[in-house]
């Protein structure tokens, strides 16, 4: 278990790929991730890409004001469904382009995105629409 920001900071940025790993898989207490945010702002995307990140930290940073932020969240895999519908509807193209790529997103998602501004979207999310 990652046991305090600095720990976190140093397993990613480690050239072992043992402790590399671990940065990507192992657990911390939400309270770490919320330092880790705090105190190493710069790891946001790194933390999103932990396959153990609560939903509760996907959750704030889903609102974060960095589209590639937003855009990491968009491309989880267990981003939760409420978070890439409220994602769909992010004021950024390349957010809404994740979110239609998501493994997970859902026909409604995928409904209100073939009328997107973005072609690329739209495209992207007929594609996926018509292979459901």
């Amino acid at each position: 278990m990652i046991k305090s920001a600095e720990e976190f900071y140093r397993l990613r940025n480690s050239e072992d790929p043992e402790e590399y790993k671990r940065a990507s898989n192992e657990e911390a207490p939400t309270e770490i991730w919320y330092e880790v945010l705090e105190r190493l702002p710069d790891m946001k995307s790194w933390v999103i890409h932990n396959k153990t990140v609560p939903e509760e930290i996907l959750r704030l940073l889903s609102a974060d004001s960095d589209s590639s932020v937003r855009s990491r969240v968009a491309d989880k895999r267990k981003c939760p469904v409420d978070i890439l519908a409220k994602l769909a509807k992010d004021s950024d193209e390349s957010v809404r382009l994740r979110v239609a790529c998501n493994p997970k997103v859902t026909r409604e998602i995928l409904e209100t995105l073939i009328t997107d501004s973005w072609d690329e979207v739209v495209m992207v999310a007929k594609n996926r629409l018509a292979k459901l």
